[in-house]
């Protein structure tokens, strides 16, 4: 197939583009940026310069299917960028689509969009449970409308499916890369202890994901995705600290809303203030890794053919064999 890749050169493309190579596929990699066309094409992929935040139509080449990587994740900031880039931008790429010819359009979601606004636990859920397109999350918001508008897209002879992963990590994932310096700065603490269940995707388990969506499952649906392992939040951070040689043993807890309260208050001074980046601490990133968090996967597993092939281990060592590469 031709393939229209977006967010080619972020942690799920670069996995991505590859694998999707390896099958045999021809490969588009939409960019705005000069600077990614060398690292596209050293992938095999070629860059398609478009940007889908302009008012200008976006014309894509031929293709057969479109996998929508690309999104805007911040865990704090104002609203109207995100739903610029991640609602505005999918609107346009799903006409664009279409108009090249494309048969199938894989969305990748994120499964925090049925997290409510009050921190409620979440144990084993279905896709049956309501999203939440209003949530004080920006990021979630956004993620959770443009769902809604890719699933409503579907019709005969265009087949949109939407793919739900949880936290995604893997070598390059932002926070293992970001865990090593909160550690040492005092400025990470656990919520809880971390002592909750909490859903994970690696990185090439949503891969997998998307090579099994390209060519089934029922049009107009939804699929979480997951770790096929179980774990804690508190083990999972371990894991990676351990990877890293980082003792998290005398780390910090706080209940969570004290935390969700910290985070409330530095969300509002970095906005008065308008600081670049995010606090250290925000009520966005708090409600989505400081409470229990699992996700039933069954569907995509009876529909899909999904099994999340790379288990924990494997995942683990898939940073050491990238860091040797380099």
């Amino acid at each position: 197939m031709k393939i229209l890749v977006t967010g080619g050169t972020g942690l799920l493309g670069g996995r991505l583009i590859p694998k999707l190579i390896e099958d045999g596929h021809e490969i588009f990699a939409l960019t705005r940026s000069i600077s990614s066309h060398a690292k596209l094409k050293s992938m095999g992929a070629t860059p398609v310069d478009a940007d889908l935040e302009s008012s200008t139509p976006l014309i894509l080449p031929v293709i057969d299917a479109v996998v929508h990587a690309a999104a805007l994740f911040r865990f704090s900031g104002p609203r109207e960028p995100f739903f610029r880039t991640n609602v505005d931008g999918t609107v346009a790429l799903l006409k664009a689509a279409e108009s090249a010819g494309a048969k199938t359009f894989v969305y990748i979601s994120a499964a925090g969009i049925l997290m409510d606004n009050g921190g409620t636990p979440i144990r084993n859920v279905d896709e049956s449970t309501p999203i939440f397109p209003n949530h004080f999350s920006a990021y979630l918001a956004s993620k959770a409308r443009a769902e809604s508008m890719v699933l409503a897209a579907n019709k005969p002879g265009f087949r949109t499916i939407a793919l739900r992963p949880p936290a995604i990590w893997g070598p390059g994932d932002p926070f293992s890369q970001g865990l090593p310096e909160a550690v040492r700065s005092g400025q990470f603490a656990f919520i809880n202890r971390g002592d909750y269940a909490f859903a994970t995707c690696h990185v090439d388990n949503v891969v997998e994901a998307i090579q099994c969506a390209l060519t089934r499952g029922e049009g107009g649906h939804a699929f979480f995705i997951k770790d096929q392992e179980g774990q804690t939040f508190r083990e999972f951070v371990t894991s990676l600290a351990n990877l890293q040689g980082l003792s998290i043993d005398k780390l910090h807890s706080m209940p969570y809303w004290l935390a969700s309260a910290i985070g409330r208050l530095l969300d509002t001074i970095w906005a008065v203030t308008r600081k670049d980046g995010d606090p250290p601490i925000s009520r966005s990133m708090i409600r989505m890794i400081g409470r229990e968090f699992t996700v039933n996967d069954a569907a995509a597993r009876r529909e899909l053919g999904y099994v999340g092939r790379t288990l924990r281990d494997a995942g683990l060592q898939s940073y050491e064999e990238t860091s040797a590469r380099r």
